[in-house]
C-alpha cells in the first residue's frame, strides 16, 4: 500500500493544522486506497484561545497536539526519511506558517524548522509528490522555492503572493474548489480555508488534491 505523509503542526485552527482540511486530508487519503502516515515535529509553541482568539501566554507541544488529530497514531518528524514515503501533504491552519516555519512573521524571509526542510528536501530530490493546502503553500515556496521556482497556490490574496514570489516561487491564482499542480516539480496545491466560505467547498479541492497526488505518484 502506498504511503502519503500528513505533516502537523499542532491541533487548531489559529495555532496549529485546521482540523477540517487535516481531516479531510486523512480521508481522502483512505478513499484513495493508501496509507497516512502522519507526523509532527517534536517543538514547542504559543497557543491561542480559540474562542477568543487572543494569545493565552502558555505553550503546548506541536507533536501532542497533532496526535488528537491523529488518533495518537502519530511519528516524530525526525524519525520520518523520504524512503518511508511515496508522497507528503501539509494541510494548512497558522501552525504551518507559525509553527513548521515563521512566515506568519517574517513572510519571504522565513526560517523553517530544520526536520520540515530536511523532509521536504529529501522528498524532492528524490522526486516524490508534494501536497500543500491553504497557507502551508508557504512552506514549499521557502523551502524550495530558489532551488526549484515551484508553481503554488494560495488563493487569491495578493499580499501572501507577492511574498510567495520573492522567495522565487511562482503563484498562481485559483478558485477554492481547484488545485494548481506543478508537474514538473511534483508540487499541487489547493487554496481550500484561504478562501472556503463552507466545509463543502473545503473538502472539493482537498479532495481534488490528494487525487492529484496518488496521480502523480503512480506516474513515478
Amino acid at each position: 500500500m502506498k504511503k502519503i505523509g500528513v505533516l502537523l503542526s499542532g491541533c487548531g485552527v489559529f495555532d496549529g493544522s485546521e482540523i477540517h482540511e487535516a481531516t479531510f486530508a486523512l480521508l481522502a487519503i483512505d478513499s484513495q486506497g493508501c496509507e497516512a502516515v502522519c507526523m509532527a515535529p517534536n517543538t514547542e509553541f504559543p497557543v491561542t484561545n480559540h474562542l477568543t482568539k487572543e494569545a493565552t501566554g502558555e505553550k503546548r507541544n506541536a507533536l501532542v497536539e497533532a496526535a488528537r488529530i491523529a488518533r495518537g497514531t502519530i511519528r516524530d518528524l525526525k524519525d520520518v526519511q523520504a524512503a518511508d514515503l511515496d508522497a507528503v501533504v501539509l494541510p494548512g491552519g497558522f501552525g504551518a506558517a507559525k509553527n513548521l516555519c515563521d512566515f506568519a512573521v517574517n513572510g519571504a524571509a522565513a526560517s523553517v524548522h530544520p526536520e520540515v526542510t530536511r523532509l521536504l528536501k529529501e522528498m524532492s530530490a528524490a522526486g516524490k509528490p508534494i501536497g500543500a493546502i491553504c497557507i502551508a503553500p508557504v512552506v514549499i515556496a521557502t523551502v524550495l522555492g530558489k532551488q526549484l521556482a515551484p508553481t503554488v497556490t494560495i488563493g487569491t490574496d495578493s499580499g501572501t503572493a507577492a511574498e510567495i514570489e520573492k522567495t522565487g516561487a511562482q503563484h498562481q491564482q485559483c478558485p477554492v474548489h481547484e488545485v494548481v499542480v506543478d508537474r514538473k516539480n511534483k508540487i499541487v496545491s489547493t487554496p481550500a480555508y484561504m478562501l472556503a466560505t463552507s466545509i463543502s467547498e473545503t473538502y472539493e479541492g482537498i479532495d481534488s488534491c490528494i487525487a492529484e497526488l496518488v496521480a502523480l505518484m503512480q506516474a513515478v
